[in-house]
């Protein structure tokens, strides 16, 4: 995930801004491929809204479908994660670096000009 974004780039981060889709993928880490009505059970929506949900979510990669007899399972597919914790490293890295910053300004004050 580098220079500008790229469409795919925009497809996992609109998949992720959504709760609906960030709780199906903890399911499907949490307690591996799952039928689309194993998923459909843990939210107060019709299975064509989850439907739409996990449609989006394969569409950016982030989830694998496979039939099983009239069974669709899902699987959980974390490669685009990995490209996500790339893309926000240099952001870990500059709070890092502004709280270590902050934390020595505060070690070379006087006691009584602390807050």
């Amino acid at each position: 995930m580098t220079g500008t974004g790229t469409a795919a780039e925009d497809r996992i981060f609109a998949a992720l801004a959504n709760s609906t889709r960030r709780e199906v993928l903890r399911l499907l880490r949490e307690r591996g491929p799952l039928a689309v009505q194993a998923l459909a059970d843990h939210f107060d929506m019709r299975r064509p809204s989850l439907s739409e949900h996990l449609k989006v979510l394969r569409d950016a990669g982030l989830v694998s479908e496979r039939r099983s007899g009239r069974q669709r399972i899902y699987r959980l597919e974390a490669a685009p994660l990995a490209d996500v914790q790339d893309w926000l490293h240099p952001y870990e890295r500059f709070w890092r670096d502004r709280l270590r910053d902050l934390g020595d300004l505060l070690d070379r004050m006087p006691d009584d000009e602390r807050p």
